[in-house]
């Protein structure tokens, strides 16, 4: 069974290398819609995949870190990089060129990784990221699956290549919740006490 759940922000980048030289050569922003989609193949002891509840923690905050940001790639020009860091207090360093297409493949990649570390405590079992769909318009989005996450060609993503303000981090409810990421820190749902018994 699948779920989906919503998710907006609005973000800034340049996507260097494009066809478009709107894109390419200039600052520009979206209003984007994250479609994050999760499978497990049993429910939890409310008869869920996951509660939508436990999206608005850990997997909320990484996502929301695009809003009102500035993304860029860490192989652009290093004045470029430093213009952005000096002029914005929120901008986030990634491994990939900001692109739609990457945007979900870095949401895909940290969800899933959250997920993994996750202690569940509601009988929750196997829940995964089925898919992350990144509207970039009202026209047009790219759609990330499991496969697309180490394919080679598009690009090697590791929780420690990616950089983030540190107003954005402050800005989380666990401030430190990126390092406990990259050290395999457990993130613990909160416990359920059972009204009725399964």
């Amino acid at each position: 069974m699948r779920i989906r759940k919503l998710f907006k922000f609005e973000n800034a980048h340049i996507v260097r290398n494009c066809s478009s030289d709107r894109c390419k050569h200039s600052i520009h922003g979206h209003s984007y819609q994250i479609e994050l989609i999760l499978q497990a193949d049993r429910l939890d002891n409310g008869q869920m995949v996951y509660d939508f509840g436990l999206l608005k923690s850990s997997i909320k905050d990484i996502i929301d870190s695009f809003d009102h940001a500035i993304c860029f790639w860490n192989k652009d020009d290093p004045e470029y990089i430093e213009m952005c860091k000096k002029f914005s207090a929120r901008w986030i360093s990634l491994p990939v060129s900001p692109s739609a297409e990457q945007f979900s493949r870095v949401i895909f990649f940290w969800a899933q990784s959250i997920l993994d570390q996750t202690k569940m405590a509601n009988g929750e079992a196997g829940v995964s990221v089925y898919s992350v769909i990144a509207h970039e318009t009202a026209t047009g989005y790219a759609q990330c699956f499991a496969e697309d996450i180490t394919n080679e060609h598009m690009g090697l993503l590791r929780l420690e290549d990616f950089e983030f303000s540190e107003q954005v981090m402050q800005e989380w409810t666990d401030p430190k919740m990126y390092q406990k990421l990259i050290a395999g820190e457990p993130f613990v749902n909160p416990e359920v006490t059972l009204q009725v018994k399964a």
